[in-house]
């Protein structure tokens, strides 16, 4: 008996209801905490609340939610953050991978990264502070890498290899 193969519009629905219940949770949880009040919800609070997410099909066709923002999910009541955790593409270019961050707000000297194995941090802070730790999906060469940061995006530049050292990249 042939299987029946699900049509992009089914995959696409069963997309958004997930988006959807992940949403009603997400605001569920912000209104009990209304009973509480801690003091980042208060009115007069100096932190803005983001928290965004985006919606990308992996390799193996199953759909991947990344958020980003500075409000995080911890146990029963989400966390407020100094720290925003940028929005991150990792785009594969054959012998190459390009990581492009969303970083806007902060000068190019006040961006610290820092790659070790597969890991790749990235920390800016001037006035707005920044922090992600991204698991690469490759080992790449660290003495070539290279790093540009013009208005407010941060494109990282780095060669395949399998080094395994850590190393600082300079921002260009």
């Amino acid at each position: 008996m042939a299987r029946k193969r699900r049509s992009l519009f089914d995959i696409f629905n069963d997309l958004l209801r997930e988006v959807d219940e992940e949403f009603r949770e997400f605001l569920e949880e912000f209104e009990r905490m209304g009973e509480f009040e801690p003091q980042e919800f208060r009115a007069g609070s100096l932190r803005p609340f983001v928290y965004g997410f985006r919606i990308t099909i992996g390799p193996d066709g199953k759909p991947k939610i990344e958020e980003f923002g500075n409000v995080k999910k911890t146990g029963r009541m989400p966390r407020i953050s100094e720290e925003m955790e940028p929005l991150v593409d990792i785009i594969d270019e054959g012998n190459k991978v390009r990581i492009v961050a969303e970083v806007p707000g902060v000068e190019k000297d006040k961006i610290k990264l820092k790659v070790s194995g597969r890991k790749l941090v990235i920390d800016a802070s001037n006035g707005k502070k920044y922090h992600k730790e991204i698991d690469l999906p490759y080992e790449v060469d660290l003495k070539n890498a290279k790093a540009r940061y013009r208005n407010g995006v941060l494109e990282i530049e780095a060669s395949k290899t399998s080094k395994g050292e850590e190393f600082e990249i300079k921002v260009d």
